[in-house]
């Protein structure tokens, strides 16, 4: 759970740097927002790849 929160931590330190760089280049806010939404929906993805090899490590049938 520990790794899951720090996963966590850093996607949000790095949403937030992203969004800082782009509003610092003058990006219009809508597509500093489409930009978040696209991050966000990229760590959730990965997020729920991590945590299905963590509680489910091998999918492989046993022969």
């Amino acid at each position: 759970m520990m790794s899951f929160i720090l996963y966590v931590v850093g996607f949000f330190v790095l949403l937030a740097g992203v969004g800082y760089g782009a509003y610092l280049l003058h990006i219009p806010q809508t597509w500093i927002i489409v930009g978040a939404l696209i991050i966000t929906g990229a760590g959730i993805m990965s997020s729920g790849s991590h945590i299905k090899r963590h509680f489910y490590p091998d999918d492989t049938p046993q022969a």
